[in-house]
């Protein structure tokens, strides 16, 4: 399911979901365009799924 506004005069398309995984010291977290962010974690394989799984449940594509 993708979220856009409606097409009309002075509206905008919702941008597309666009998911990365940062670090930051030894914490991991997965930041999406949308705003949502993950839990910071030791583990850079969880912030990678849990970024995948938001991709999934939202858009569409591999998280950068």
């Amino acid at each position: 399911m993708r979220s856009e506004l409606p097409v009309a005069p002075g509206t905008t398309r919702m941008p597309e979901h666009r998911v990365a995984v940062s670090e930051r010291g030894s914490f991991a977290f997965a930041t999406c365009s949308c705003g949502w962010y993950s839990a910071a974690r030791r583990s850079r394989d969880l912030a990678r799924r849990e970024g995948a799984g938001h991709l999934a449940q939202y858009g569409a594509g591999e998280p950068d």
